[in-house]
């Protein structure tokens, strides 16, 4: 089904849903546009980050937050930039663990680079943080600094293990890069799966004007499936959320030579608008409802004007309600990227 086959789909009364009948269930909190690493694909290598006075508090970040759960969201992801750079966000996850002790919220988690993870993992676990997804996309030191514009992986993999010992369940992301790490994801994918962690491919996202060329970059992950079913057995597994550790835009497989699940996330060769439960909220208080659409409700605007909570959930449910049908996303040599905004300011 394409985006523009949707019809109305019956939604639960009071529900946080769009005009064409998706419920929001799902909320994806940037906390800070800064990272600490400079991926090619997706910041430029010199960026200019936002003034502090533009990005939303913690406090305010906690609000808005709280005003989604009261709304019925039932997952919050915190990602960035790299989350784990903004001072004191541990604070942020211990006041919104309240809502997994009452039970208002199902789960936190966190995407994340790694580097900062060494020194945090086991205070997240402590909070409530049960998975975290872990943006690698190489294990060939030489390779990652490259990529990252000089990234130490042994940071990363100190980082991965921390998770582990401290008892998070780990997802491992990579950006399937045409000539940087095509050739090296098998082996990616079994050393994720060797250490009992899901491993989740992800299609280059034309988002923000970078230096690299995304078009020469673009691998389509319907081929590379088809590749690794030369030497693999795919299963397909089924779309369900009781399947613990699915969820979001993610189709996924069994790898039965391995043991371990397979994601790809493909946002060009086979989009998933059709499910789309998720909603970004930007460190600055901006709320876009589509990832690849220009969007956009000014939820700051609101929290630094003096508007109550019910103001704040009434601008929530007008932006979802608009939601888009589908994103913009295309991979052309002549074209702009679908959105200006890079992903670190989107949030990941």
């Amino acid at each position: 089904m394409s985006p523009l086959d949707l019809g109305p789909i019956s939604a639960p009364p009071n529900a946080l849903a769009d005009s064409l009948g998706r419920v929001v269930r799902y909320l994806r909190l940037s906390v800070t546009d800064r990272c600490d690493l400079r991926c090619t694909y997706c910041m430029a290598e010199h960026m200019t980050f936002l003034p502090k006075a533009e990005v939303l508090s913690l406090e305010e970040l906690d609000r808005v937050a709280t005003a989604f759960v009261g709304l019925g969201t039932r997952k919050l992801r915190i990602t960035g930039g790299e989350p784990l750079v903004r001072k004191d966000v541990l604070w942020l996850f211990e006041r919104l663990s309240r809502h997994l002790a009452s039970g208002a919220l199902d789960e936190i988690t966190l995407t994340t680079n790694g580097t900062q993870l060494a020194q945090h993992a086991a205070a997240l676990a402590g909070l409530g943080v049960k998975r975290i997804n872990v943006s690698l996309d190489s294990l060939d030191a030489g390779v990652f600094r490259r990529l990252t514009r000089g990234g130490d992986l042994a940071k990363v993999l100190a980082g991965v293990d921390a998770a582990q010992a401290a008892g998070l369940a780990v997802k491992i992301n990579a950006v399937a890069l045409a000539h940087d790490n095509a050739a090296e994801l098998p082996a990616l994918i079994a050393w994720a799966h060797g250490r009992g962690m899901d491993a989740t491919l992800i299609e280059t996202m034309p988002m923000g004007e970078v230096e690299a060329d995304r078009t020469d970059q673009y691998l389509s992950l319907t081929d590379l499936k088809r590749t690794l079913s030369s030497f693999w057995t795919l299963t397909d597994l089924p779309l369900t959320p009781s399947l613990k550790g699915i969820g979001g835009p993610a189709r996924y497989v069994r790898v039965a030579e391995t043991g371990g699940r397979l994601g790809f996330i493909t946002p060009l060769s086979h989009n998933f608008c059709e499910s789309c439960n998720r909603v970004r909220l930007t460190c600055t208080g901006t709320l876009h409802t589509c990832l690849g659409r220009e969007d956009a409700a000014d939820l700051r605007a609101i929290l630094r004007g003096g508007g109550n909570e019910t103001d704040l959930q009434d601008a929530i449910r007008a932006s979802v309600w608009a939601k888009p049908a589908g994103h913009d996303f295309q991979i052309g040599r002549d074209l702009a990227p679908a959105v200006a905004r890079h992903m670190s300011s989107t949030g990941g």
